[in-house]
């Protein structure tokens, strides 16, 4: 950092101001762009309730092509209801309001960066410049997993299963958006295991060596996690969870052994 460039600490805080105050105002304008935009918003949020989703035409493609039409998901009807005067309106705002963050996050995330990029040097900025951009594209996989195959499976699991055939279930939206959302939030952020194991090799924590080592009991809490985020108990659904974080695991050692062979 040059002399030119150096800022007094009320310069920083008026900076650090204008920056939370452009993403608060990004954040806003996007709320109000998807409540406006209520039918294709909820069209994607509703989707995993219908039978004609994407997972299930899917299914049902690959079992007429390998001629096992009875492997095809037979079609479903789940009630959804709302019992709140006010419960639908709500579900707007929030549902909106996700939409609108998840939108905002690269936005909010590169606005911080701006800020403390001058206090860093040339190495550190190119790290975090590629830490950012990993960990994004990190999170939206996992999230785009959760929203095309676990949430739709433990939906499906919990909506039909019956302790006696005159129990019929109907299915609260409140309910609904909120598993979906945390659903997709703890897929996302499991999704940035090799982001967490590359720094914490950087700065000398774990190695490729102790991973390999301790890797029945990686797997062992990679199973306990995903029991706790799974809202269902069918194994079906644990594995969808538990596999693809396993395979980061696994990922994030060749990616540490790689680091460190290339620091040396």
């Amino acid at each position: 950092m040059t002399a030119e460039t150096k800022l007094s600490f009320w310069d920083h805080l008026d900076e650090l101001r204008t920056v939370l105050f452009r993403i608060v105002i990004a954040l806003f304008a996007l709320v109000v762009v998807m409540f406006a935009l209520r039918e294709p918003l909820f069209d994607i949020v509703l989707a995993p309730s219908r039978s004609d989703f994407v997972l299930w035409r899917l299914m049902s493609n690959i079992a007429a092509a390998i001629g096992k039409p009875s492997f095809a998901p037979d079609e479903f009807n789940v009630e959804m209801i709302n019992t709140e005067l006010t419960g639908q309106f709500m579900a707007h705002i929030r549902v909106s309001f996700y939409a609108a963050l998840a939108v905002a996050l690269p936005y909010a995330l590169w606005q911080i960066f701006r800020f403390v990029a001058p206090g860093l040097y040339t190495a550190e900025r190119r790290v975090a410049r590629f830490g950012l951009l990993v960990g994004q594209v990190l999170f939206l996989g996992g999230a785009l997993l959760s929203y095309f195959l676990v949430f739709p499976l433990s939906f499906r699991f919990l909506a039909l299963y019956e302790v006696d055939a005159a129990i019929g279930n109907m299915i609260q939206l409140k309910s609904y958006i909120d598993t979906m959302s945390i659903l997709i939030l703890m897929m996302g952020l499991m999704s940035e295991v090799p982001l967490v194991c590359l720094l914490l090799a950087r700065i000398g924590v774990i190695n490729a060596r102790m991973m390999s080592k301790y890797r029945r009991h990686a797997l062992l809490g990679i199973l306990v996690v995903a029991a706790i985020i799974t809202p269902t108990t069918d194994i079906l659904t644990l594995l969808m969870v538990a596999l693809p974080i396993y395979i980061l695991y696994e990922a994030s050692v060749v990616i540490v052994r790689f680091q460190r062979k290339k620091a040396q």
